[in-house]
């Protein structure tokens, strides 16, 4: 299940590319189709884990790579996607994505070997950063200014939240009838008929002007991440003074800065530095951060504990999310509503203050833990808490852009909550790991997964304390500085 849902954000484009060939609804169900694919993925596979587990006979290590392997890359190569579509034509650049993310899945549902299942996860992973960015700009493209962009844009909104919401239902369903195999073998057939739709009625769009693709850049925010997500976790097992774990984080580090240094000097950078001048740029895009670290891993977390803990079989833990994943999707859905009466940086803080309370409430589960008692309430907080945080935190950052800037600070945003949230669960899976080992059985289990949602709520609360200092009220103060 996902921990927060995506974020959109409009472009002002020329008329003469908004027209296309099919129907308004049939372009709006091909790229929905595809959003709702790549954010699934983000979520699907966490009720399959404990399943994937035995499988392939995954370390606790192998196991967090399943799911940071897809969210680093999907992060990193995500404004590199977003400028390719811009470059060599949206419609090519989805159906490129889509075929890679729909080929990677068959490769992870054939894995025989740990290794192959986590390279087949990180080809995903590339392919989903290279699809969804194209999914919003299409829509963008394809619809008028107005009423009909943002109901376009609205139903695109939702539609990734669903998908995030839904995954652990999903998940669980395929893996109790079928097998783990299934969560990735089911994106198969269904990306071959979104291709098929897309390759006949998707009309081609692309920028006018030419501009240069930063793949080095790419290359290095990715790398450096998954460097220092490598460092994090091999502090489980060998401490965080030890060379393997050291190493790895200097040298990612090292590769951020190269980045940094890459960008500043770029012609057409993917990020252009220059922006983070503005206020509510830096200060949304470091909440989000933040906010990511702490959402993103509460789902991953749940679903171990239900299953390891609880003894849930995965239909059973798929079901018991189902109030979750409501409540996230209803965040997202009123959060635009809220936000014209309550004001965006009030309304994060608020979302926020919400989901911090879930989470420290989720952190007292202990062994003998039931579904009433500590399951639903906590998850709802958590789910509706996230779903009312990310869209004012987006409008924020978009608030004092040039209008040329809005799909890059919007990606900007999305690559923020990734990233944060990659980070975060190599973390948290540290701290829980910590925990576990200096006890036995499922009470050490429910303890370490406790300690993680404590330290998550601390997180988020660093996310709220940066929100009321730094967050910009209104549009006006949305200024340099």
């Amino acid at each position: 299940m996902g921990g927060m849902p995506p974020i959109a954000a409009s472009a002002t484009l020329p008329e003469t590319m908004r027209r296309t060939a099919a129907p308004a609804w049939l372009v709006m169900l091909l790229v929905c189709a595809g959003q709702f694919l790549v954010v699934l993925d983000v979520s699907v596979v966490n009720v399959a884990l404990p399943a994937m587990r035995t499988g392939l006979g995954l370390s606790e290590l192998g196991l967090q790579w399943i799911v940071n392997a897809y969210v680093i890359t999907f992060a990193g190569f995500m404004l590199l996607g977003g400028r390719a579509a811009d470059i060599f034509g949206r419609k090519r650049i989805f159906v490129l994505g889509l075929a890679l993310f729909t080929v990677a899945s068959l490769g992870g549902a054939l894995a025989q070997q740990p290794w192959q299942l986590i390279a087949a996860r990180t080809v995903q992973g590339v392919g989903a950063a290279v699809l969804s960015p194209a999914t919003l700009t299409i829509l963008t493209t394809s619809f008028p200014t107005g009423p009909a962009r943002t109901h376009a844009i609205a139903t695109w909104t939702a539609v990734g939240a669903g998908g995030g919401a839904v995954g652990g239902l999903v998940g669980g369903v395929l893996t109790e009838y079928l097998s783990w195999r299934w969560v990735l073998l089911i994106n198969v057939p269904v990306g071959a008929l979104v291709l098929a739709g897309a390759a006949l009625w998707l009309t081609e769009s692309r920028q006018g002007a030419a501009r240069r693709l930063d793949v080095p850049g790419a290359v290095l925010v990715t790398g450096g991440l998954a460097l220092v997500a490598y460092g994090i976790v091999q502090t489980e097992t060998d401490g965080w003074r030890s060379a393997s774990a050291l190493l790895p984080l200097a040298a990612g580090l090292v590769v951020i800065a190269a980045f940094l240094a890459v960008e500043a000097r770029a012609k057409a950078p993917l990020m252009p530095l220059g922006l983070f001048r503005l206020r509510s740029v830096h200060s949304a895009n470091g909440a989000m951060v933040l906010a990511g670290a702490a959402m993103f891993s509460m789902w991953y977390f749940l679903s171990l504990y239900v299953q390891n803990v609880l003894g849930y079989r995965p239909l059973e833990a798929g079901l018991s999310f189902i109030p979750h994943s409501l409540s996230i999707v209803l965040g997202s859905k009123i959060a635009p509503r809220l936000m014209n009466r309550l004001g965006a940086k009030t309304l994060a803080i608020a979302g926020a203050v919400i989901s911090a309370s879930g989470m420290a409430w989720q952190g007292t589960m202990d062994v003998d833990g039931t579904y009433l008692g500590t399951i639903l309430g906590p998850g709802i907080l958590m789910a509706l808490g996230a779903g009312l945080t990310a869209t004012p935190i987006a409008a924020i950052a978009t608030s004092g852009a040039d209008p040329a800037d809005q799909g890059l600070v919007s990606g900007l945003i999305n690559t923020s909550r990734q990233m944060g949230g990659a980070l975060g669960l190599s973390v948290l899976s540290t701290v829980a790991a910590s925990r576990i080992e200096a006890g036995h059985g499922p009470k050490a289990l429910a303890d370490g997964y406790g300690l993680a949602f404590q330290v998550g709520s601390m997180i988020l609360l660093g996310s709220i304390l940066l929100m009321v200092i730094a967050l910009p009220r209104r549009r006006a103060d949305a200024t340099p500085g």
